[in-house]
Order: C-alpha cells, then structure tokens, then sequence
C-alpha cells in the first residue's frame, strides 16, 4: 500500500480551483477556475506558464489531450473551448449545449469529445470538424460528469437524478443504471482495467460498482460531508477521493477500508488527480491552492 505525504503548495489563486489534471508526461498540470480562465503550471518550476482566456463565465473543467498538444475546457457559459498548448490561442468553440457544461473528456484516440451538462444531456464532438456527432438523453436532472471507458467503447455519467448511466458510444440507448445514491452523484469513473466503476455523491458515500452486473459491491462510509471527486489508481487496487469535509483519502478497493487521510486544504476539497506512476496525487480547493502529495513509498 503507497501511502503519501504533502510536499508543497503550487499555486495561490484568489478564486475557488475548479479542477485539476495532469499533463500526459506528469510535468504539468492545467487548472480550472471561477475567475473564467484554465491555467499551465510547470511542476518543477512551479510556474504559472499559460493562461487560457475566452470564456464569459466559470470554467469548470479543464483536460490534455492524450498527446498533450490541445486542452480542452467547459464552461457555465454553456460553450466547450478547444486550446493550443503551446500558443495558448483558441483553436475552436464548440455551442449546443443550453446550459452549464460540467464535464468534458477526450476519447483515448484524441479524435472525439463528451461533455456533459445541466441540460440534461450528454454530447459527442467531432474535434476535427468541431461538430456535433450524437445527444445522449435519459437523466432527468443535471449530468454532472462523463468519461470514456478504458476502451473507447462506452460513456459513464453521473447525475443529479442521483443515478450512474452506461451509455455505448455508438448508440443513443443506454446499457445500463446503477442506482443506490440518495442525492446528487457527482462523479463516476472506470477503473483502469474497467471491471469496477467508482462514484461519489453529496450523500457522503463512496460506491465500488461491478461493471458486467451493474451490482453494487462495496459502499465506502468514512466522510461526513459530501464527496466531490473520486478515481482509481493505476493498478485499479487503490481509490482516491476528496470531499467537503477538507480531506483526501485512500481506500482499499479489495477491503473495503480507508488507508490514509490526508489535510492540506483550507475549505473545501473540489478535485484530485493521479501522475500516470501513481507516485504523486494533485489537488484543488475552493481555498485557491493547489496541492501536490507525493508517495512515501510501499509499506
């Protein structure tokens, strides 16, 4: 088990950090913010070295494309914005959406988008033509988050209706509901050998589910606030989470146990992310900080 320590704060921000991912390559990270900008960090400069401006309105989600050459962000402006690393100059404006864009993933081949709303719906993108290739419709309230399966060959989403759906990219009909939440699911993600999806809700839980049966298998108790992101390590072993309860933690998927809990923040705990090694552990607040964890090693 890799347990992890604090090393150092990488950025003051005067507004609440909306995300925060890592580059392909682990030297960088982009973040989103309430001040309706996505910003480049340098990790080992420590440096802010880009700062993508053309929303109207909060970003809320801010990812690399898998070569790392594009970002792409959303916005509560309702619009999906494409990036040059780097330049920092916008690349193309995607518009369909109707209302605040929560989420947006590229597929593993860089060639398509999903985003998800509070339309209630889900999109797919055509990157190169900067159209729309498909709605997907069934949550009856806001979608909060969406992403790829390991394989391209399926969309996981996350709702306010306080359900999970899986949806086969091509096709509009989902596979599947996974329902046991009592509020607002706030994210849903694969395991990276896609047997296991995890989620988290403002119900305070965190839920392990079964991917072939669509079973609930394990539901994970330890924060006393609502949990705002969740996702795996790489050997699909190990669960991060961070919650308004101002913690991070680790949990064992197997035993179904928290591992370590871990400060750092001020106020609450908006997103985590996990260096491609699985040896350092990012993560933002709506106390304008972003913080970088790294592994003390196995024990």
């Amino acid at each position: 088990v890799k347990y992890f320590k604090p090393l150092r704060k990488l950025y003051w921000h005067f507004g609440t950090v909306n995300s925060v991912k890592f580059s392909p390559d682990d030297t960088k990270v982009v973040f989103s913010s309430d001040d309706n900008t996505a910003r480049l960090l340098d990790i080992a400069l420590e440096k802010e070295i880009e700062i993508f401006k053309g929303h109207l309105d909060r970003v809320n989600d801010a990812q690399f494309s898998p070569n790392g050459d594009v970002i792409v962000t959303c916005s509560r402006d309702k619009t999906i914005r494409l990036w040059d690393v780097k330049t920092g100059k916008g690349i193309i404006q995607l518009k369909g959406h109707t209302d605040n864009v929560s989420s947006v993933k590229f597929s593993l081949n860089g060639d398509t988008i999903i985003s998800s709303s509070y339309d209630r719906t889900i999109r797919l993108w055509s990157v190169q033509f900067g159209i729309e290739i498909k709605v997907f419709r069934w949550h009856s309230d806001a979608v909060n988050h969406v992403q790829f399966s390991p394989d391209g060959e399926t969309i996981v989403s996350a709702s306010n209706d306080a359900t999970i759906i899986l949806w086969p990219v091509k096709s509009s009909e989902k596979i599947n509901g996974l329902f046991g939440h009592s509020d607002h699911v706030l994210k849903a993600q694969f395991s990276p050998n896609q047997r296991y999806i995890v989620s988290c809700s403002l119900d305070k839980t965190i839920r392990i589910w079964d991917v072939a049966s669509g079973k609930e298998l394990t539901k994970l108790l330890e924060h006393s606030r609502g949990v705002n992101d969740v996702m795996f390590f790489p050997d699909s072993q190990t669960i991060l989470s961070c919650s308004n309860d101002l913690t991070i933690r680790l949990w064992d998927v197997a035993l179904g146990v928290e591992i370590q809990k871990l400060g750092g923040h001020s106020t609450v705990v908006t997103g985590i992310d996990i260096s491609h090694d699985g040896n350092t552990i990012v993560s933002c607040s709506s106390d304008g900080t972003i913080q970088i964890l790294g592994s003390m090693g196995n024990t």
